[in-house]
């Protein structure tokens, strides 16, 4: 028997007081299957114990709940007896690691978590964060999770329909990796994780049990130091193609009465996925360990508690029903394993080789594990920014926006994806919002991923209220009524007090764009210690809160697009305008500086405005619809330009000096197009509303011309889509993709 050590422990996670908590937990020392239990349980990863007193100020109820956080995935209203069921979790650690698997077993467990509640899935979307574009690790790590969420994605049979990428310095030595899933079920087929029916059978099915994963959880919960590349071993392994036939056997029993409570095994593995289910339900729990399904000879119960095999899952079952639903995953190819049974004990109890190897209380390890009220210090508010540098050429520093790495075109990264799949894809990549059909129906699912860290960095409360309100803007834009979000919160070390600030300072800003937008937050994931003191690797991430917003369409051939629909559309701007260029890309990509406060959010005017647009789409008013962000209002014109190919004429009459008018970031604006015979109805319920709605000009022509007393500033179509599609075919060596 393993002697429990000091380094033995603290090689676990534990910090002295945690351990000292394990032994007053247990009344005695822990064997070594016990602390690493204790371990992986009590990770930040899975017990949440930095963030969770936080967590309770965000809004997670309205009409439109099923079920909010604390299930495998959150679950909407979306008529008609129907559910969507969504989530996003995080893989940063594995995939900076090992970005192929990391990326693709990310894209696996969360499709695991969707499909556990019942739901078939149908979209998948990602959050993206690299470091700068000259590291000499970034291709690499881009090319592996690229191909690691196109490899997973696109054989499991699930479309990859958008998602967003940034890169910053930040990022060099911790990338994250975000994947978000989507399904539909219907409301009275909805399964959940409590176990319940003393002496119920507990089932394991899905694929072997190895060694790879193990302690990915615990990895996942600390910064990284010299040693990264040694900790491959920690990440999993993924197999599509038993995902898919796993996804295809779980919906097949659910279509029976046999499933008492399902949960899949992901972070954590079996540990978490047994524990869970018992804590949840209130019962005990009773493991024999030589029943495990094995792919590896001599596997110790330490071994196989903490692995994180993929593509399994765990069961409780109706007694007696055992062979009804062995002979369905034999069907599929999949082991299925009787491994033990609920008890009324209160207890987690694992026998291996007729001998009890764990007997542990399983409150301790679930609701009673340790929860911090972390010392915390507010962000320093920014100084205005000064000394505003002027555009001396529109047209110019608008081209070096188009094919700057925030901005640039994503096409080389979604044409690795499969996003058609299932014939259900209604807006692929490139638009404000992914839309999906739901299957049979007219109804579809607008899906949207946000964030903007450089905003959260220089004001964290803003920045979490943007992160919000932009995906319920993207929703907003295809003629989408947001329902609600998920989200994964993205942050470096809690333990430093300026990192709990930004921590704190987000959340206080998302539960504000949640309540006054009435868009709770149904799901989602915590991912801390993101970030590195290996050589060349900055030292914490940005801020990153990043926000999957789910919406609505009733009818989805009501839906918007951005593009410059036909020439001589009257081209107008909706919202309140203020030329706010702090944190702006204008700034930074032309100027080479990150100052100032980010654009701040007016929630109220937020509201009023997306109410106007959505309306207004719905009556068929408008031609196109894109929201301005990143860039401004000259970046948004030209993404409406490029995607319809056509250009426009852009009146001199700003409000604004030309930075000021054209790269300024403000929030809640929207650059549509209206046909003539709308325009006097739309200005009308424009005014009626209270939104300012300004004209800017009209469509047409192969340029896009930028009119000034002295000049016009001119670049033409060629020109911008040569910007924007150049960057990543030559960042990744791949140019001969613009032939």
């Amino acid at each position: 028997m393993t002697e429990i050590t000091p380094q033995i422990v603290a090689d676990h996670g534990l910090s002295t007081e945690e351990y000292e908590r394990v032994l007053h937990a247990l009344g005695r020392e822990p064997n070594l299957v016990e602390l690493g239990i204790f371990s992986v349980m009590w990770s930040e990863h899975c017990s949440y114990k930095s963030s969770r007193i936080h967590l309770k100020k965000l809004p997670t109820e309205g009409p439109q709940v099923i079920c909010g956080p604390g299930e495998n995935a959150g679950v909407i209203d979306i008529g008609d007896g129907q559910a969507a069921i969504f989530k996003m979790e995080s893989h940063n650690h594995p995939s900076y690691i090992e970005p192929y698997q990391g990326a693709a077993t990310g894209v696996g467990g969360i499709l695991r978590d969707v499909f556990t509640m019942g739901a078939r899935p149908v979209a998948n979307m990602n959050a993206l964060r690299f470091g700068s574009p000259t590291h000499p690790k970034m291709r690499h790590l881009i090319a592996g999770v690229v191909h690691g969420i196109g490899g997973y994605g696109n054989c499991v049979g699930v479309p990859t329909v958008g998602g967003e990428v940034n890169f910053h310095p930040a990022y060099d030595g911790n990338i994250l990796v975000n994947a978000m899933t989507v399904g539909v079920a219907d409301q009275d087929k909805i399964f959940y994780s409590a176990a319940s029916g003393i002496g119920n059978p507990i089932v394991y099915v899905g694929s072997k049990t190895g060694r790879d994963g193990i302690h990915g959880a615990t990895m996942a919960s600390a910064d990284f130091g010299e040693d990264a590349d040694a900790k491959r071993p920690t990440v999993q392994v993924g197999d599509p193609f038993t995902e898919k036939l796993l996804i295809e056997a779980c919906l097949e029993l659910m279509a029976t009465d046999v499933i008492v409570a399902i949960q899949d095994m992901g972070a954590a593995g079996l540990t978490s996925s047994s524990v869970e289910m018992a804590s949840k339900g209130g019962v005990g729990i009773e493991l024999v360990m030589d029943d495990v399904p094995q792919r590896e000879t001599g596997m110790t119960p330490y071994e196989m508690m903490l692995s994180e095999s993929q593509e399994r899952m765990l069961m409780v079952l109706k007694p007696g029903r055992e062979a009804e639903a062995e002979t369905i995953f034999r069907k599929w190819e999949l082991d299925f394993a009787v491994i033990g049974r609920v008890t009324d004990t209160g207890r987690m109890v694992l026998t291996f080789k007729g001998e009890t190897v764990c007997d542990i209380p399983l409150g301790p390890l679930a609701d009673e594990a340790p929860l911090y009220d972390r010392p915390h210090v507010p962000t320093p508010k920014p100084a205005p920014l000064a000394n505003v540098p002027e555009s001396k050429d529109i047209a110019a520093d608008l081209l070096t926006l188009m094919g700057s790495p925030d901005v640039a075109s994503r096409r080389w990264i979604w044409e690795q994806y499969d996003h058609m799949v299932g014939a259900d894809t209604v807006q692929a990549p490139g638009g404000d919002s992914a839309v999906v059909r739901v299957h049979g129906t007219d109804k579809a699912l607008a899906i949207t991923t946000d964030c903007t860290p450089r905003y959260c960095f220089a004001d964290p409360v803003e920045g979490g209220k943007q992160a919000v309100a932009e995906a319920w803007r993207n929703l907003t834009a295809v003629g989408a009524t947001p329902l609600a979000i998920t989200n994964c919160l993205n942050f470096a070390n809690p333990q430093r007090p300026e990192i709990m600030g930004q921590i704190v300072g987000c959340l206080d800003g998302m539960a504000q764009a949640c309540r006054a937008l009435d868009f709770p937050i149904v799901s989602g994931n915590v991912s801390l210690y993101n970030e590195s003191k290996a050589t060349g690797g900055g030292s914490a991430i940005l801020p990153t809160p990043a926000i999957g917003g789910v919406g609505l369409l009733k009818d989805w051939t009501k839906n918007a697009t951005i593009a410059f629909k036909g020439t001589g559309d009257i081209i107008l701007t909706v919202g309140k305008r203020g030329g706010h260029l702090g944190q702006s890309l204008y700034l930074r990509e032309c100027h080479g500086r990150e100052e100032g406060p980010p654009p701040p959010v007016d929630l109220d005017a937020e509201r009023k405005t997306g109410d106007l647009i959505r309306t207004a789409i719905r009556d068929g008013q408008l031609s196109a619809v894109h929201d301005v962000s990143d860039g401004g209002i000259a970046v948004t014109l030209a993404e409406m330009a490029l995607a319809g190919n056509i250009g426009a004429m852009i009146d001199r009459k700003q409000p604004f000096d030309c930075a000021r008018a054209f790269f300024a970031e403000d929030q809640g604006v929207y650059v549509v197009t209206v046909h003539d015979h709308a325009l006097l109805d739309f200005l009308g319920a424009a005014h009626a509303a209270g939104v300012e709605a300004e004209p800017l000009g009209r469509t047409g022509g192969k340029r896009l011309i930028f009119e000034r007393p002295d000049r016009d500033d001119v670049a033409t179509i060629e020109a911008l889509r040569s910007a924007h599609e150049g960057f990543f075919p030559k960042l990744m060596g791949t140019d001969s993709a613009l032939a």
